[in-house]
């Protein structure tokens, strides 16, 4: 198996921290070399604590079960014969109570759109062939407890 790494760097700077007013901003770095700006999302803490503009844990869940699912999807459909030109996700995560209570993600939806090109193309059944199997392929979808649906989009 594999092992993944990030680094979270986190400082506090000069907020006094016990009256609960200090930056959530944070930066992640990743193996390659790429650090993005990171911060608890808006909707959990107010600015100027928060920063829009970063990404949050949130996003970062919906985007990396997105971009999973692409990447399963794509080779898929190389598999098939098919030439992809494009491929866009408006991935959304909803998050709610689950069974037991807790704050969690209960629904991660993707809305795949392709452009394809050559001689082959597939076909609405093929597509949804082409999604079902990408979907048991991604080891992201699979690790999580709230249900991940696939909706295309033409």
């Amino acid at each position: 198996m594999s092992a993944y790494t990030a680094s979270v760097v986190w400082s506090r700077g000069d907020a006094v921290f016990t009256d609960n007013k200090y930056a959530r901003a944070y930066t992640v770095a990743f193996d390659g070399g790429v650090s993005i700006a990171g911060s608890a999302s808006p909707a959990n803490v107010p600015a100027p604590y928060s920063q829009a503009e970063a990404a949050d844990p949130e996003e970062l869940l919906v985007a990396s079960v997105s971009s999973c699912h692409m990447l399963w999807f794509i080779d898929y459909a190389r598999r098939g014969g098919f030439v992809l030109d494009s491929y866009e996700d408006a991935a959304e995560g909803v998050m709610g109570k689950d069974e037991r209570g807790k704050v969690a993600f209960t629904r991660i939806t993707l809305r795949p759109k392709c452009a394809w090109s050559g001689a082959q193309i597939p076909d609405a059944a093929t597509l949804d062939e082409l999604h079902h199997k990408a979907h048991e392929a991604c080891f992201i979808a699979n690790s999580l407890r709230c249900d991940v649906k696939v909706e295309a989009r033409a």
